[in-house]
């Protein structure tokens, strides 16, 4: 019975979560370490806490409430706090049984009665490594005689309902019922000095740099921000950094028990807590937990008369996991995210990670649910270097100067000389360097024939796949997705961009240089022709116009809820007027339905499958606009671009040489308008593509359901592409690895994809440097001239959006399928995107000053806020 409910610590290990929670496991493991010193004590069972609340059945009720509180109304924090307060008043007011009590007090005898414990709770969802719940629940420290011990060991228990531990297993998608508490009870270590050993940099990631933070006293003085630690940073077995602080405070114990703060005295504030020599040994002492754990830790520490004791070693959580090099290669890396490129920065579940590595131009590495380009080799050789640099400079600034922080570091990169001709295309890692415009002539044709191969190949994808089930399928995609490279690849495509793009850039450099106007190209392609996107959004506006004639099928799409009510369009035609409706609706999706936020990610829903999402928009549409405005837009767009076109060749013609200036230009007016459209084609072939896979791969989901492989259709998005084979074939599916890889997906979402990452997990930051923006303003890339005033309406989900005229929109970013709320906004800022990514694109398109590439806008920019962009000059004012 006593072996139930209590373990010595020198008994378990991190295997024994369940038992002793994530503490207990990780103290027990670190016992085991050699030369890894852990205070002696005994874990007090998750079974001893499952006995306590058996004895109260109120508790049940209780978290039945909390359960529906967390599910329906997850931000009402004061309901939250209170019966989270009377759970823990539930749980501290339950007598411990007689036997429970002998058996802690009965291990307290064996350690000594009458010393001084740490008591500290140790949740079963706690210190793992995709959530550690720093701080989450309680710790006391200097806890003295078995009395004490039993009442804090009550509270602990109890503060797996504090408010932040409620809240935090809320974030995590964790189940209240789920988790248990054991107590950990140590001999307490009345310490020098004492505080935490990152093992990686916890900043900037890098996991060669290990950090310690040390102070005077017991580390609960840093734990509490009562002083600023003296902080040492460490590489390779030396000291490379370090800040001592005048430590004016410091908590130590009482003799009777419980802690106090006393003043350090002034001669020692400013001296080191640890010796140099100290800290080189606590780092080495940190190597071997983390290769014990394998990844790296965060760790309380104290030093005493008999050197360095652990307290606590959890996993950091927060750092960007690192893309996994090929065996055996020791060498540096450089990586550069897809997602900023693709204008999806949010995690992608395993399908969708490998469908998009399956089709891709070049090799993709994955890390944290995102896909990085390994741009090593085109960064370290001159050849190669400046034309990587002008590319993604182009597409994002903040890429472009972090990856020349790399490169100022001389020892991280190897020097190239030359690559061979065949390393310097896109296969290894990059897109093709910059260069004169495009040699194709300006020809409409061109892109008609380029969007007529597109469809006929898709056409062809279509009908070839409908016969194909089994393992038969899967051989089938793998031809399909050579032609889908091939398309993808095709000169002529690539041309056609690049010829838009030259021109663009060409303009707005030459008619800067000619006639100081900034960014005058975005006037000069708006409406431009055969823009895939745009049209997309005024599409939307053409059924507004089709749903605000008819009265009641707009009072029935008011009722409309997302997800819940998907067969909407069959009821939406018993109505008077709703066949007309939507036959609207239905043609719509024909030609955009395989389109949605993150579309990139084949696994998330698209607006065929769930057509609801595109509702507050066309009703948004309903509410903003008279009938007609999509014609009305476009030839107003292409009224303004002629305009402008004929004001800035009377200019130039007015200058010496005028009439060459305004020969050239008028040739690159051509040429933009001809081929900038197309620029957003490719993207929508993609995607036209991954529907019709993904459409096959859900039939043969859906069999694997039938035939008792998988309890859900959606489970088949949590394997590869190549293990959903192996499954087809086998009809056996590995569960716990889908399970695995679910919780993996969700601890995704809290990690930020950084920009540029290197193989030591350092996340560079890139920096604008620019010191021509007045105090205060957020600083962008300008992607659309003008500058506009307005409500900001941060949105985080499209499905969420209420927009009015003149609003405009914040969000992190934009893909194409963002491009229905454009029409009605009056300008633009994201956290991601550079000048030619889809938001700069259409945001041009559609006349709406933007700036683009705004960190931490969303958090910045409060909803509702008055901002003002300037789009030319690329920076955001918000205004009292």
């Amino acid at each position: 019975m006593i072996e139930q409910y209590v373990r010595d610590l020198r008994e378990v290990d991190e295997t024994q979560v369940a038992v002793v929670g994530g503490k207990g496991a990780h103290l027990g493991g670190l016992s085991l370490i050699e030369g890894i010193r852990v205070p002696a004590g005994f874990c007090v069972t998750t079974d001893a806490f499952r006995r306590i609340i058996a004895e109260a059945p109120s508790i049940d009720e209780q978290l039945d409430q909390l359960e529906r509180l967390s599910r329906l109304n997850p931000d009402d924090r004061e309901a939250i706090r209170t019966l989270s307060a009377r759970i823990r008043r539930t749980i501290e007011g339950i007598a411990i049984p007689g036997d429970l009590a002998a058996a802690i007090t009965g291990a307290l005898a064996r350690f000594g009665e009458q010393a001084a414990y740490a008591v500290r709770s140790s949740a079963t969802a706690e210190d793992l490594p995709t959530a550690s719940f720093a701080g989450q629940q309680d710790t006391y420290l200097n806890v003295v005689g078995p009395a004490a011990i039993l009442q804090h060991v009550s509270r602990c228990w109890a503060s797996l309902f504090t408010e932040r531990a409620v809240t935090y297993r809320q974030r995590s998608g964790i189940d209240h019922r789920t988790v248990h508490m054991a107590v950990v009870v140590q001999r307490m270590v009345l310490p020098q000095a004492a505080g935490i050993l990152f093992t990686a940099d916890p900043v900037t990631g890098n996991r060669k740099v290990a950090t310690v933070d040390a102070g005077f006293g017991l580390g609960e003085a840093l734990v509490s921000g009562l002083v600023n630690p003296d902080v040492f940073k460490v590489r390779h077995g030396e000291i490379v950094a370090k800040s001592i602080a005048a430590k004016q405070r410091a908590v130590q114990a009482l003799p009777d028990g419980g802690t106090r703060e006393v003043e350090v005295e002034s001669q020692q504030q400013e001296q080191p807590a640890l010796t140099d020599d100290q800290v080189v040994r606590l780092v080495q002492l940190g190597r071997r937990i983390e290769a014990h754990f394998g990844r790296p830790q965060d760790i309380e520490w104290c030093l005493g008369d008999d050197g360095f004791e652990i307290v606590q070693s959890r996993p950091i959580t927060t750092l960007f996991p690192v893309p996994v090099p090929e065996a055996g290669d020791q060498e540096n890396h450089v990586y550069v995210s897809v997602g900023h490129g693709q204008m999806m920065t949010d995690p992608m579940k395993p399908l969708g990670l490998s469908m998009w590595q399956l089709t891709a131009m070049v090799p993709m590495h994955e890390a944290g649910g995102r896909l990085f380009v390994d741009v090593t080799r085109r960064l370290a050789s001159p050849a190669s270097r400046d034309g990587l640099l002008e590319a993604l400079g182009k597409g994002d600034p903040l890429i472009r100067d972090a990856l020349e922080t790399v490169l100022d570091r001389d020892d991280f990169l190897p020097s190239i000389p030359k690559l061979p001709d065949s390393d310097t295309d896109t296969g290894r890692g990059g897109p093709p360097a910059s260069g004169a415009p495009a040699p194709i002539e300006t020809d409409p044709a061109l892109v008609t024939e380029l969007i007529e191969r597109s469809r006929v190949s898709i056409a062809a994808l279509e009908r070839d796949i409908r016969t194909k089930t089994g393992p038969a399928l899967f051989d089938f995609l793998l031809e399909a997705f050579e032609e889908h490279k091939r398309v993808l690849g095709d000169p002529l495509s690539h041309q056609a961009i690049m010829a838009g793009m030259e021109a663009t850039w060409w303009l707005n450099d030459q008619l800067q240089e000619w006639l100081g106007e900034k960014n005058a190209a975005d006037t000069l392609t708006l409406s431009a022709p055969d823009n895939i996107t745009s049209e997309m959004g005024l599409a939307l506006l053409d059924v507004a116009d089709v749903i605000r004639a008819r009265p009641e099928v707009v009072a029935f799409l008011r009722g409309v809820e997302p997800i819940e009510d998907e067969a909407f369009l069959d009821e939406l035609a018993k109505l008077a007027g709703g066949a007309e409706a939507r036959d609207a609706i239905e043609d719509y999706l024909d030609r955009y339905g395989m389109r949605c936020v993150g579309e990139i990610d084949i696994t998330r829903p698209r607006w065929r499958e769930h057509p609801t999402t595109l509702v507050p928009v066309i009703l948004d549409n309903v509410r903003n606009f008279e009938p007609g405005a999509a014609q009305r837009r476009f030839e107003e767009g292409r009224q303004k671009a002629r305009e402008k076109e004929q004001d800035v060749l009377s200019r130039l013609r007015a200058l010496p040489d005028g009439d060459r200036k305004a020969e050239e230009t008028k040739r690159m007016i051509d040429r933009v308008r001809t081929f900038i459209g197309y620029r957003e084609y490719p993207k929508y072939g993609i995607i036209s593509r991954y529907f019709v896979y993904k459409q096959a791969l859900l039939a043969e989901a859906e069999r694997l359901v039938q035939a008792g492989v998988l309890p859900e259709r959606e489970d088949v998005f949590y394997l590869t592409f190549q293990e959903l084979h192996d499954v087809v074939r086998s009809n056996q599916v590995d569960d716990q690895l889908i399970r695995q890889r679910k919780d993996a997906f969700r601890s995704y979402h809290a990690l930020t994809p950084p920009r540029v990452l290197t193989s030591d997990g350092e996340a560079v930051t890139g920096k604008y440097r620019r010191d021509d923006v007045p105090a205060g303003a957020l600083i962008g890339v300008p992607v659309s001239a003008g500058t506009v005033e307005g409500r900001a309406r941060v949105i985080l989900d499209m499905a969420d959006a209420d927009l009015e005229a003149g609003d405009i929109l914040v969000t992190p970013f934009t893909d194409p399928s963002w491009s229905p709320l454009f029409v009605g906004i009056a300008g633009l800022v994201t956290e991601v995107g550079g000048l030619m990514t889809h938001g700069a694109v259409i945001a041009r398109e559609y006349g709406l000053p933007a700036v683009v590439g705004v960190e931490q806008a969303t958090r910045l920019i409060r909803d509702g806020q008055r901002i003002r962009v300037h789009g030319t000059d690329g920076y955001v004012e918000i205004l009292p």
